[in-house]
Order: C-alpha cells, then structure tokens, then sequence
C-alpha cells in the first residue's frame, strides 16, 4: 500500500490529460440501497467513490453500466471515470490498494484505459442476468437465493418464456414512473434451468426496464405454479399493464450477471 500511495500523493493539476478507464467490479448487494448514491442511505457507488478518492487523492464521480436496486447482487459490472493517465500505476497496484480500501463484499476485479467517449452505461450492447431459486433450507443461501415451498413445472414455464424472445414492448414488467423514452428491448434468451433442489433463470437483452427481470420471473412462477397456459404471458406482454404481470419476487434471488461492450474483451 504505502509503494502505491508514494506515486499519487500528488494532486492533479487542471492541465493534465484526462483518460477514460473501465472498472469491473462485483458485490454482494445484501447490505447496500442499491447501486446509485443516494442522500439517505448506503450504496456500493457510494463505497465506491470514497475508495477511489482515497488513493486517488481527488474526487471521483463514477458512471456504472445500469442501476440494481435495493439487494441485488452484481457479479459483472462496468463503471466509468476520468483521471490522468500517468499518475495511476500499475493495474496490480491499482487493484491491490482499491480492494484494500473497498468493504469486503464489494470487489475490483479489472481496470481498463478505454477511449474518452466510452460509456458504461450506453455503450453497453447485452445485459445478463440470474435468478435463483432453491426450495430446501439452506443456512449459506441466506439474502444470496430465494427459497420457495413449492417446485413449479419448469417445462411449462420454459415454454412460456419463449415467448419473451425478440423485440417488443415490455411496459408489462417494468416500474411505473421510470422516465426512460421507450420500454422496447430485445430478449436474446430466457430460460430456467434446474439442477437438483436449485432452479435458475437466466435471461440476456440488449437493455432491461426497472424491476422488469423481477416481474418476469414472478408471471413466469404463476404459471409454473398454478398450471397456467404458457401463451397467456402473450396477454400479459400485449397488455403493458403492470397490474396483469405477477408479482415482482425478492431482489436478493437476483444477479447481474454480465455486461458485453464491443470494446472490452470477455474474460
């Protein structure tokens, strides 16, 4: 720590050059009000920006790929900021000394210099995301899965979330009052996958509305528990209703997964 800190004890004067970096980070969401900095309440951009202007010596404002709420965990997520390229060392350091300050369920995983008018969170071209469900009694699954009483029919379930797939309105599962100019996307996959007593839902989009994995997940366990018709989620999508999708299930089953730019090689 002290090596790292001896090369940027120094402030940044106004005439040095601005580069643009990619951070990678992950985080366990249990403790924080969501990713966003907020007047009231602890968020990992929070924790994030007061690490980063601890070893950088100068006040960082971060831009993240997308906001999660209240629980919801990230595993792959990009933010980005400006600081001049010669006074931060070594990737390894970089990490080193950030992870150092960072809480220990908030972690540095990269650091890339990428072009000035990259953008985290509108250059990015595909969001994934989980959900996880498990149904027996599990003391390490706490606030990381969402347990449910009962095994919905998984086949019934996959067969309705083919229907998500392709461009079209989902106002059906979104918040209300999110100001966004169109709640057009594109569901590239969906599909629950179960393995023993562990059931997961794993979708891909291009962009995804507020809370809209939530409610998907919640209209698609109405129809695997109450043996619903697959294509009625068709009258729900058409609909653009809120109130004709189910209910948006616990954030702390939900994961972002993974974000895709065409610029930022996948590990």
């Amino acid at each position: 720590m002290a090596i790292f800190k001896t090369q940027i004890t120094y402030l940044c004067s106004v005439e040095d050059k601005q580069q643009r970096y990619f951070l990678e980070i992950a985080y366990d969401g249990t403790a924080y009000h969501g990713w966003q900095v907020q007047n009231n309440a602890v968020s990992v951009q929070q924790k994030l920006n007061e690490a980063l202007h601890k070893i950088l010596r100068s006040p960082i404002e971060t831009i993240g790929a997308g906001r999660t709420d209240t629980g919801v965990h990230a595993k792959q997520l990009f933010v980005h900021f400006d600081y001049p390229a010669d006074h931060i060392p070594t990737v390894s350091k970089f990490l080193h000394s950030l992870n150092a300050l960072l809480p220990h369920d908030i972690s540095a995983l990269d650091l890339q210099a990428v072009e000035p008018d990259a953008h985290a969170r509108f250059d990015a071209t595909q969001r994934s995301y989980e959900y996880h469900i498990h149904f027996r009694k599990d003391p390490f699954l706490i606030n990381k899965s969402w347990q449910l009483r009962d095994v919905p029919d998984v086949t019934l379930m996959n067969r309705a979330a083919q229907f998500l797939l392709g461009k079209q309105d989902f106002g059906a599962f979104s918040k209300a009052h999110t100001q966004v100019f169109t709640n057009i996307c594109t569901v590239v996959r969906a599909e629950w996958v179960l393995q023993n007593d562990r059931l997961v839902f794993h979708i891909t989009a291009d962009r995804f509305l507020r809370n809209m994995v939530r409610a998907i997940v919640g209209t698609l366990l109405d129809i695997g528990l109450k043996n619903k018709n697959a294509a009625s989620i068709v009258d729900v999508i058409n609909s653009q209703d809120r109130a004709q999708a189910g209910t948006s299930v616990p954030a702390h089953g939900l994961y972002l997964t993974e974000v895709i730019y065409p610029y930022i090689k996948r590990s």
